[in-house]
């Protein structure tokens, strides 16, 4: 059974996938595009994993739970 892949090394191969794909075009907006690419299912996972307890997923995450509120409804995962 092969060892699973980091975090880490699956974005930087999807970052090389992505600079391959777009064959010379230069990339714009690449850090708000990957952030909010990140945050959903980041958030999605943490809500489902922590019982849709906002208190505890704001504690997760090293965030203020309005913030997390914030995000949640910028996202449409508010239930």
């Amino acid at each position: 059974m092969s060892e699973p892949q980091s975090i880490e090394n699956c974005i930087r191969d999807n970052l090389e996938t992505y600079f391959r794909d777009l064959d010379g075009t230069e990339p714009t907006d690449m850090y708000d595009m990957l952030v909010k690419l990140v945050e959903k299912p980041l958030l999605e996972v943490v809500m489902i994993q922590s019982g849709q307890n906002q208190s505890r997923a704001a504690e997760w995450l090293g965030l203020n739970r309005n913030t997390l509120r914030k995000k949640l409804l910028e996202h449409d995962l508010l239930k």
